[in-house]
């Protein structure tokens, strides 16, 4: 069986951040994409291709459009290197900062919390805005200045008293950096080169961003992080869709999947005749979910029985990041015809942020695009003829085919359809906080959602209040989408499945992504989503991916560093920064005493029941703690007692080694491990080991022997006496335990070996210090 250090599954957002980031850091990384690359000038754009452009292998379908129809919602997501970015408006926006709640009560019950905060998060936005490259729509400059869609926002602002901003998008209008914006000329190439080895030319405002950009003017992951992830040494395996995935025993986890061969690779061009090889099955060290809020969230419902102990939270904290299209048609200025050409330039240009306006939730309005080439058929003579054979073509792929009602496509094809798209009418595009309380379900063997829009209806309501008020200052008729009048969501941002949490009674994965009770599994995308971002979620969804990345090499290593393609036989490898961690695992088994408080007391009490628990011990900088006097490192892990309800993930934990005790010759070995028991309460282990001078016999007794205090809630150090004790108990390691113990020592980092040298040096110096024969003793 192939085995990696790491795999992802899907290059979107959030896969193709940890990529990069983690080929760059030397390790072996490969991607599992289950569509087609995309170069420049291969997208689809007659009404024949558009017509295949959509993902259903079963039926012979390889596109980039999925299409989901549920019950009361209803999404349009992308399959292709490059996930989303290959079909989304390029706004890269920053989840403002009050919109990072806390425990923020819901209007159908329970509440919404971010676990991180923007201040957190900043440095990663930053990050990633660098290296996909932001520009705002350079309306300044005289070849933009008559955007009048964008005029047109800004007007309508400008009169309602709202706040209009040009928003950073990821596209060049400039060949580099820092050039004069221009128009259809070649875009140089960043250092790290182009994967599609295809010229790419600035941005013509052509409007085709949502269905592909063929000009490569898009600053698309495939043009990015994917690049740059290939040139570091990372496999990007397109085609292979993942179909199932499981922790392996001793660690780690196997990833199966299929590798799809459409008939232009097979050979033949027959679409009722579709191929695939497999199941395959790779192996790896770490996992990175990132197949999209959909595809992430049903792996891990189909496989849940894979994962015992995973998170009741599965499912949950669904949303559409509040969006809504609508249409202003037949703009007017003084009974003339104003015109707004949306088709002319991006997608979206500008946008109006909500706070009051939105139902107290807040939100964005942005303006709106489509095409030229839709603006050329509607202007055209044959209006009736092709344009409504072209849509009922697209309309019958999608409902015949893929058996779903709409999408946005389907929306616009019918409002041309009726010659409502025009050179004086534009669409709306707005998003923002409404009510994370959808539940993703399986049914059937299906992926399911239930979730409407009633919880939601002020938010909503708001918006399109908001909308309205724009469309009556433009002297437009203001016009709801069809699915809208059967209260169905219509959403491009589906978010949250397998939400982040502070505890596993909150979520399925901690802050950084990091699956509880799995250590090296891995969620990063907008699953990890636990309410809506509010604004365009692309930027925050990669910025939590890089925060990830960074956490993932603070306290993971590869044992050595690939070569990375073209770096020739004498490439440095890789190195761990320039500090050296150090980690190990530690078992220990005893017993606790419901009710008990001193630990010492306890033992062989009736009614004590079994506990153990397995720590990994991380010393992320092995010189800082040791000359730190508290020596502390970070204890993560799984806790298992009946009093607790089980097995138990620790959310947060910490390890002492040898702090001063009340006497020179004492030292005190501390952990304090943060969890949640089986009833969502929050429990705190203080345990401790006491050593001190006696005869050398009881080294082994010792610092073998852990002193352990179950307190309620999460009691921070010198907190302990003023917590009520829930159980007491003791501990011990085996001497089969520590000689695994002693196995699992492992360093990341230059001088691994020293670092592994001085961290015994100064345990077995401690001991000495303490143990050591005094004079009279």
């Amino acid at each position: 069986m192939e085995h990696v250090d790491t795999v992802v599954v899907g290059s979107g957002f959030g896969g193709a951040v940890a990529a990069y980031r983690l080929a760059e850091a030397g390790r072996q990384v490969v991607v599992l994409e289950r569509g087609r690359p995309y170069p420049p000038g291969s997208f689809p754009r007659t009404p024949a291709q558009l017509g295949k452009a959509f993902w259903d292998p079963g039926a012979g379908l390889y596109g980039m459009f999925d299409v989901w129809s549920f019950g009361d919602c209803q999404s349009i997501v992308s399959s292709g290197l490059g996930g989303g970015s290959l079909i989304y408006a390029n706004v890269l926006l920053r989840k403002d900062e009050e919109w990072f709640v806390h425990e923020e009560a819901l209007p159908g019950g329970g509440y919404e919390s971010w676990p991180v905060t923007r201040a957190e998060l900043d440095p990663h936005y930053d990050a990633v805005e660098q290296m996909i490259g932001v520009t705002p729509y350079p309306l300044n400059r005289p070849a933009y200045a008559d955007t009048l869609k964008t005029l047109a926002m800004r007007d309508a602002a400008a009169e309602l008293g709202l706040d209009w901003r040009l928003p950073p998008l990821a596209i060049s209008f400039a060949p580099s950096p820092g050039a004069e914006a221009e128009q259809g000329t070649p875009v140089t190439d960043r250092e790290y080169g182009n994967l599609h080895g295809v010229p790419r030319r600035t941005c013509r405002l052509c409007g085709e961003c949502d269905i592909g950009c063929n000009d490569g003017a898009k600053n698309s992951l495939d043009h990015t992080y994917l690049s740059a992830a290939r040139r570091h040494g990372a496999e990007l395996r397109t085609l292979h869709e993942v179909r199932g995935v499981r922790p392996r025993l001793g660690g780690g986890y196997d990833v199966e999947y299929v590798e799809h061969m459409p008939p232009a690779v097979a050979g033949g061009d027959d679409r009722r005749a579709p191929r695939r090889t497999g199941p395959h099955t790779i192996s790896c060290d770490r996992l990175v979910l990132a197949a999209g809020t959909y595809g992430t969230s049903y792996l891990l419902l189909k496989d849940r029985a894979a994962f015992p102990g995973l998170s009741r939270t599965l499912g949950t904290r669904f949303s559409g990041n509040g969006d809504m299209l609508a249409f202003l048609l037949r703009a007017t200025d003084r009974s003339r015809t104003r015109p707004v050409q949306a088709s002319r330039g991006p997608v979206i240009t500008s946008a109006i942020r909500l706070e009051g306006e939105a139902g107290g939730r807040g939100a964005y309005v942005e303006d709106g695009g489509y095409p030229q080439f839709v603006d050329y058929l509607v202007e055209g003579a044959d209006v009736g003829g092709e344009l409504g054979r072209a849509a009922r073509f697209l309309l019958e792929r999608l409902r015949g085919r893929l058996t779903h009602d709409t999408n946005l496509s389907a929306e616009i094809a019918g409002l041309i359809g009726e010659g409502e798209l025009s050179g004086s009418s534009l669409p709306l595009l707005g998003m923002g906080r409404d009510v994370p309380d959808g539940t993703l379900r399986l049914r059937d063997d299906r992926l399911d959602v239930d979730w409407d829009a009633r919880t939601s209806q002020q938010y909503f309501d708001g918006l399109r209040a908001t909308m309205r008020r724009i469309a009556h200052v433009l002297g437009a008729e203001y016009a709801d989408t069809p699915s809208w009048l059967g209260k169905r969501v219509m959403t491009v941002h589906p978010l949250g499945g397998a939400p982040m949490g502070r505890h596993p009674g909150e979520g399925v994965c901690d802050p950084y992504g990091e699956v509880f009770g799995f250590p090296g599994l891995y969620i990063a995308d907008g699953a990890a989503m636990p309410g809506p971002v509010g604004a365009n979620p692309a930027l925050t969804i990669a910025a939590l991916a890089d925060r990830m990345a960074t956490r993932m090499l603070e306290t993971t290593a590869p044992a050595t560093a690939a070569a990375k393609p073209g770096s020739g036989p004498d490439a440095e490898p890789a190195v761990y920064g320039d500090r050296t961690s150090l980690w190990f695992v530690e078992e220990m088994r005893g017993a606790l005493q419901p009710g008990g408080d001193d630990p010492r007391s306890q033992a062989g009490v009736p009614g004590s029941g079994p506990f153990a628990f397995r720590l990994i011990i991380t010393v992320d900088d092995v010189d800082r703690f040791l000359t730190e006097p508290d020596h502390q490192a970070r204890a993560e892990g799984w806790i298992d007692a009946a009093v607790c309800g089980g097995r138990r993930p620790i959310s947060r934990g910490w390890f002492n080694l040898f702090t001063p005790g009340d006497a020179p010759d004492r030292r005190r070995m501390l952990y304090r491990l943060h969890f949640w028991d089986g009833d969502d309460r929050p429990r705190t282990l203080a345990g401790w080991k006491d050593v001190h001078h006696g005869p050398p016999t009881r080294l082994w007794l010792d610092t073998s022997t852990l002193y352990a205090r179950l307190l309620e809630g999460h009691v921070e150090e010198g907190a302990d006496e003023g917590a009520r004790a829930v159980a007491a108990g003791t501990l011990r390691i085996s001497p089969a335990d520590l000689a695994r113990m002693l196995a699992t020592f492992r360093t990341a980092g230059p001088g691994g070996a020293a670092a592994l040298a001085r961290f015994c040096g100064f345990f077995l110096g401690e001991l000495w210090d303490v143990y050591r024969p005094r004079q009279g003793s």
